[in-house]
């Protein structure tokens, strides 16, 4: 069975800690286990009821009134939620309590009834990108297992793929693009919505995916034009030094620009040669995309 810190229905809800533990002293929704050290032990129930508990709080409901709610009446309440952002929110809770019980045909009914009524972009954008961010970090310090992750994200992984194969084949920008993620990568959906993307504004993609030596990606740049060469970084396997990986692309042609996002570009502190840009936000990758 899931357990989960304090620490991580925090990440997940994003209610703080501290508001966490003063619900569980006033109120009953919540009463996590505890080890011989006292530290707090949840539930995957636990889990959803705090995602419930704290989108109904968001959006107008007192905490005092929440308590005395049967798990029914809180599912009733929350599919009543009309605002445009309220929606997402409960889309989103409701593919992480689906990926907490590893219900995976309610998770694709979920991401499938989205893209029915807003079409993939705005699915990835709105919901996709939403839920990654809050559970990611999860998943990259195994707080969550790894059957449910690769549960979902091969659902979204087949999502955006259907997408990209959708989008017309015309090629209208004078420009082509290399999309790879190095050595001991795997995690593909951030780099498959970056394809996505660039297939919609008629630029040329070479798409190689995971686990590229850095030798083929010279290879490639040797034997045809490259305009950028661009990575997505997830959670690579261990022993994955950022900086040997940005002074091997560095090597591989200093005329080609090279773009690098995700969680890895996010944290890096160190320095980068100068033809190496690193986009640490969704905003920043999006206003780049946008520029070409």
């Amino acid at each position: 069975m899931s357990s989960y810190t304090i620490k991580d229905l925090e990440q997940i809800s994003g209610i703080k800690a501290h508001t966490i533990r003063i619900w569980e002293q006033r109120y009953g929704f919540l009463q996590p286990q505890r080890t011989e050290t006292n530290i707090r032990s949840y539930s995957a129930d636990e889990l959803k009821v705090i995602l419930n508990v704290s989108l109904l709080n968001k959006y107008g409901y007192k905490i005092s009134h929440i308590d005395k709610m049967s798990s029914a009446d809180m599912e009733e309440k929350i599919m009543g939620l009309n605002q445009m952002d309220a929606e997402k929110e409960r889309v989103v809770n409701a593919l992480i309590k689906d990926m907490v019980s590893l219900n995976t045909h309610s998770f694709e009914r979920q991401l499938d009834a989205y893209i029915a009524t807003k079409g993939i972009e705005k699915t990835i954008t709105d919901i996709i990108f939403s839920f990654l961010e809050r559970v990611g970090v999860l998943w990259i310090t195994n707080h969550i297992n790894p059957a449910q992750e690769h549960l979902c994200s091969n659902i979204i992984r087949q999502k955006i793929i259907l997408g990209i194969e959708k989008l017309p084949k015309i090629y209208t920008a004078n420009m082509h693009i290399v999309l790879f993620m190095p050595e001991g990568e795997y995690h593909e959906v951030g780099l498959l919505f970056v394809h996505f993307l660039l297939k919609q504004k008629g630029i040329s993609v070479d798409y190689l995916g995971a686990n590229v030596p850095t030798v083929d990606i010279k290879y490639l740049t040797e034997q045809k034009r490259v305009d950028y060469l661009y990575s997505h970084i997830t959670a690579p396997i261990k022993g994955f030094k950022m900086n040997k990986f940005l002074e091997q692309m560095a090597q591989v042609d200093p005329k080609i620009p090279i773009v690098i996002t995700g969680q890895m570009a996010q944290e890096y502190k160190g320095t980068t040669a100068s033809q190496i840009q690193l986009k640490r936000t969704l905003g920043a990758t999006m206003e780049f995309l946008a520029s070409l």
